[in-house]
């Protein structure tokens, strides 16, 4: 009998291993997934940051061209969207207690 129950044990064991297995090697899989997923994104983001700066350096000379001060006009946009973002908060609270 007592080797009836160390064959047993040794099969629980030899299947838990199995499962142990399989389920690293699907972490494996998951881990490479992900880690192709981010290098991809990173060189899409590289990419749209080159093609940013290459918009921004075309807006400046046609700024320059025209006559438009940049910084003005960003300082400006600035103002604007920091007063359109807390007049928003507020509007949404109200909303929202008017519903209640």
């Amino acid at each position: 009998m007592g080797f009836g129950d160390t064959a047993k044990k040794i099969q629980t064991l030899a299947d838990r291993a199995e499962r142990t297995y399989q389920k690293i090697n699907e972490l494996r899989t998951e881990v490479e997934e992900t880690q192709t997923t981010v290098l991809d994104t990173s060189e899409r983001v590289q990419a749209l940051e080159n093609e940013m700066a290459e918009q921004r350096a075309v807006l400046d000379a046609v700024a320059r061209e025209v006559g438009v001060d940049l910084d003005a006009v960003s300082t400006e946009a600035h103002i604007v969207e920091a007063e359109t973002g807390s007049d928003g908060d507020s509007d949404e609270a109200e909303s929202d207690s008017d519903e209640n």
